[in-house]
């Protein structure tokens, strides 16, 4: 049998009904324990409309004044824990409300002249997302200066660079984490970009169609530091766009790390052993003593995972839903707020990770010095002297042929046998195939040459001074 519920717990809704709701269709349908996270963003937002209503002579400046001070308390006792949301409540909402009520009487009950759960939603959420926009545009610039750190460190160190997870040509290890510093660059970029479409205050459009009060919308956008309020109460409420932005500028994020994180996990294996991690930043087996497991960079690649699902799942619940809002709407909280909470603590938690590697700078330079990734060098020495690419490349396939098939590394060759795949060779060859000359010869705009890099450092930071 279905049980209703007690009359002890009021819903903001339920004045139109004669029976109380289904006690089994209010834990379905409760949030409260999902959108409580919004409970500094819904009294900041209360605030703000309540002291409009006051200038605009809807409530009085008394009744203002009481209103501010209960919310106030009630902020301190949520965020002390001496007022717990339960899900009886259905939403954090209800549970502000309701306490208001119990402190200051039925004055309570105006704070909603001229607003909707609708607006007032989309509002929490839009402070919501600036403020998370802000901590992860501080993560990843603590990203990016300890990148520029490390490509300062080891500018000179020579390392593999590879395609196909094939080596392909010695680089520049500072190269390399630059490019990880490009990656992250353009993160930032993707939230700045966002955060022109995030603060646009929604308070005033009510349920969807606006209010017959003579409210000030761009009041409330003042007091809320939104740049601009919005232009259609429709799309006001109905849009999510902004929580699919994110959520999607996040999974791009994510997918850099979890590269990041691939990058990591195979050089520090036994097999490369190209970096070591520190032990803070690793484990070990419960059965076998000798490992030693790339866990933090093994779990940020996993978390990948969710941000992307959440993704999905935000395109999913808003593809069918009509004009304006619907209830399907309040599923969205659990993905922003997961996307948001697992990208951030990513971003920091491998910023620190980085911060705890170190190259393995003698292996490299042993590694590096003797390796058939010097190949494209010959080419280019046999294009020097005036031999067409193709022709060039044909014959250096060959130079690599006899050197796998003899043993005998590229800088070993004797010049005699050099001179039996073609007669342009002479001693400058040798020049050519050392890890150092291969590096520093490359001459165009953002290469992996130590000028180069050099640039791109000073580049670097000039970009973090401007991003300040």
């Amino acid at each position: 049998m279905d049980t209703p519920m007690s009359d002890k717990k009021e819903l903001l809704w339920q004045s139109r009904f004669s029976e109380p709701f289904d006690r089994d269709a209010l834990l379905f349908s409760s949030s409260v324990h999902i959108d409580k996270a919004l409970f500094r963003e819904d009294i900041e937002g209360s605030i703000a409309h309540v002291t409009m209503l006051a200038e605009q002579d809807i409530i009085s400046d008394a009744e203002c004044a009481d209103l501010v001070q209960g919310l106030r308390e009630i902020e301190e006792e949520l965020a002390s824990g001496t007022l717990v949301p339960h899900w009886e409540d259905e939403d954090i909402h209800t549970v502000i409300e309701n306490r208001l009520k119990e402190k200051i009487g039925q004055t309570a009950g105006k704070i909603h002249s001229g607003r909707s759960r609708n607006d007032q939603v989309a509002t929490d959420t839009r402070l919501y997302l600036r403020k998370k926009i802000a901590e992860l545009q501080d993560a990843v610039q603590a990203m990016q200066q300890m990148l520029i750190g490390k490509a300062e460190t080891y500018k000179e160190t020579i390392i593999f660079g590879y395609t196909h997870l094939q080596r392909a040509q010695p680089i520049s290890a500072g190269h390399y984490y630059l490019a990880w510093f490009s990656m992250f660059r353009r993160d930032r970029e993707r939230l700045r970009d966002l955060l022109r479409r995030v603060n646009i205050s929604p308070l005033g459009a009510a349920a969807f169609a606006g209010s017959t009060l003579p409210l000030n919308p761009a009041r409330t956008a003042e007091l809320l530091a939104f740049d601009d309020i919005f232009s259609n109460s429709i799309d006001a409420v109905s849009d999510r766009d902004i929580l699919i932005e994110f959520i999607s500028a996040c999974s791009i994020m994510m997918m850099h790390l979890s590269r990041f994180a691939e990058d990591l996990i195979l050089w520090s294996s036994y097999e490369f052993g190209y970096l070591e991690i520190s032990d803070a930043f690793a484990t070990g087996s419960s059965l076998m003593p000798q490992k030693k497991n790339a866990d933090i960079a093994e779990l940020v690649r996993g978390k990948t995972g969710r941000v992307y699902g959440n993704l999905v799942s935000m395109l999913t619940i808003m593809k069918g839903l009509p004009l304006s809002y619907n209830r399907d709407m309040q599923e969205d909280k659990q993905p922003l707020f997961d996307t948001a909470e697992t990208t951030i603590s990513s971003m920091r938690i491998f910023t620190k990770l980085i911060g705890h590697t170190t190259l393995k700078v003698e292996r490299l330079r042993s590694l590096t010095s003797e390796d058939l990734s010097l190949a494209t060098e010959i080419a280019e020495y046999l294009v020097s002297r005036n031999l067409p690419f193709r022709e060039a490349h044909r014959i250096t396939g060959k130079i690599v042929t006899f050197s796998i098939s003899e043993g005998i590394t590229l800088p070993r060759i004797t010049l005699e046998q050099f001179r039996t795949f073609s007669p342009l060779f002479d001693t400058a060859i040798y020049d050519s195939l050392k890890p150092e000359a291969s590096v520093n010869s490359k001459k165009t705009h953002g290469s992996c040459s130590f000028r180069s890099v050099e640039a791109q450092l000073a580049e670097a930071r000039a970009q973090m001074q401007e991003n300040r």
